[in-house]
């Protein structure tokens, strides 16, 4: 039963079957839980609605200079560059930024991620809706709680800064038609919901050219997955031209192929997303599709700071990826054929 009014630390404890003191912890997370005790907690949190009111009285009085990111995998490039975007704008306005990571979107996980996050006395935050954690997250925030998303699929009803995926598919796709590939194949990492804008954006482009759409390509985001494709794309002769969903996948291919002795560009064409620092140092350099993620995480500060203020005017901004061209893409070989 939930209790008649907003629920308390204490209907945590009671429903966790745990003490006051150890929903406080995990909260605050100054001292460790048994995994056992947080997970009893999370779903008590979760199946309660709690809210803990450090956020809610960031309504009352002087509005507190925290802000929250909650985010996901922070070890990947576009995660940490939209992060240093969020922490310099808000550093350079007065702001402290604080992370709070979401280790999946297993309900119990993102409503413990949640609860830290609001534990703290914030007056904001920004959700990295990169992936189903992400979107997982930014539902079980409360609508009076200044809040924007970065990436993901339009939010109805939520403030939004989105870099647009399907203008830099169709950059790649109409660059490698160009060329005279008679196709393009695509390989594609996986979505948080839905399918991502930059496959979208190239079987749209692929169509309105009238060229053929090959069936997709499916892959993790790690590169030794995408190495082993790299293997079997290398037997197949109608293959000349690859769109990978990020950079490091299109390395992994990169070297899945030279393992079987076919060379980019001569033999296949590959194309990158995001322009990970180590894209033009790759031999030969990768071209790719530059997103600034930078940029993304200051414009949604600059857009959370008008919320935070009281303004709702902007409600979504959008920026053009740019495509950088280097070494791995060229003509067709002759040596392989197309359909």
């Amino acid at each position: 039963m939930r209790p008649s009014g907003p629920a308390t630390m204490k209907d945590v404890a009671e429903r966790a079957g745990v003490s006051v003191p150890t929903v406080s912890r995990f909260l605050s997370g100054a001292a460790r839980v048994s995994e056992d005790k947080r997970l009893r907690i999370a779903e008590a949190v979760a199946d309660l609605g709690f809210t803990p009111n450090a956020a809610a009285r960031a309504l009352v009085g002087r509005p507190p200079q925290v802000v929250s990111v909650l985010t996901g995998d922070t070890s990947r490039y576009g995660y940490a560059e939209t992060i240093r975007g969020v922490e310099e704008a808000a550093r350079a306005a007065g702001f402290v930024v604080t992370i709070t990571a979401l280790d999946s979107a297993a309900d119990e996980a993102v409503a413990g991620a949640v609860a830290l996050a609001m534990s703290q006395p914030i007056a904001g935050v920004v959700v990295l809706k990169f992936d189903a954690a992400g979107a997982a997250a930014l539902e079980r925030l409360p609508v009076w709680l200044p809040t924007v998303a970065l990436a993901g699929a339009r939010e109805r009803g939520r403030a939004q800064a989105v870099i647009r995926e399907e203008h830099g598919a169709r950059l790649v796709v109409e660059h490698l038609l160009g060329l005279r590939h008679h196709t393009v194949h695509h390989l594609r990492v996986p979505a948080q919901g839905g399918e991502l804008g930059r496959t979208a954006g190239w079987r749209a482009a692929l169509r309105a050219a009238g060229r053929p759409v090959p069936e997709v390509l499916e892959t993790t985001w790690e590169p030794a997955a995408a190495r082993r494709i790299g293997h079997l794309l290398a037997e197949r002769r109608d293959v000349t031209a690859l769109f990978c969903g990020n950079d490091e996948v299109a390395m992994g291919v990169a070297a899945g192929l030279r393992d079987r002795g076919v060379a980019v560009p001569r033999d296949i064409s590959l194309v990158g997303f995001d322009d990970h620092p180590i894209a033009e140092l790759w031999d030969p350099a990768l071209t790719t599709v530059r997103q600034d993620f930078a940029e993304l995480g200051r414009r949604g500060w600059r857009m959370l700071a008008g919320r935070i203020q009281g303004s709702t005017s902007t409600r979504l901004v959008s920026l053009n990826p740019d495509l950088i061209l280097r070494a791995s893409t060229a003509p067709p070989s002759a040596g392989r054929t197309a359909p």
